[in-house]
């Protein structure tokens, strides 16, 4: 399995737009057969950041997703929203 995090932060007055492309992305990928979980967090301290914590079975689910119509469509709709680039990490399970 391979665990993704990816943190990101919404320019001032856009997370609320970010928000709702989040949670359309993650409804529609919890539905691939190669995924684990998915999930979208905020940020306690700072309402505009957030973070996307994702579980793949494997390199091609990922490679699946990230071809798929509704990431690539967020990507395209949700890039003007973020304030700056994405810090995207992938991990493996040690214990």
């Amino acid at each position: 399995m391979i665990t993704i995090i990816a943190r990101c932060s919404a320019r001032a007055g856009r997370a609320e737009e970010l928000v709702q492309l989040a949670g359309n992305l993650v409804d529609s990928s919890r539905k691939e057969e190669g995924n684990v979980s998915y999930d979208f967090y905020a940020d306690i301290a700072d309402p505009a950041k957030f973070t996307f914590i994702e579980v793949w079975k494997d390199q091609a689910a990922i490679d699946f997703h990230n071809a798929t119509p509704h990431f690539q469509g967020f990507v395209e709709k949700a890039g003007p929203l973020f304030a700056g680039p994405l810090d995207v990490a992938l991990y493996r399970k040690l214990s």
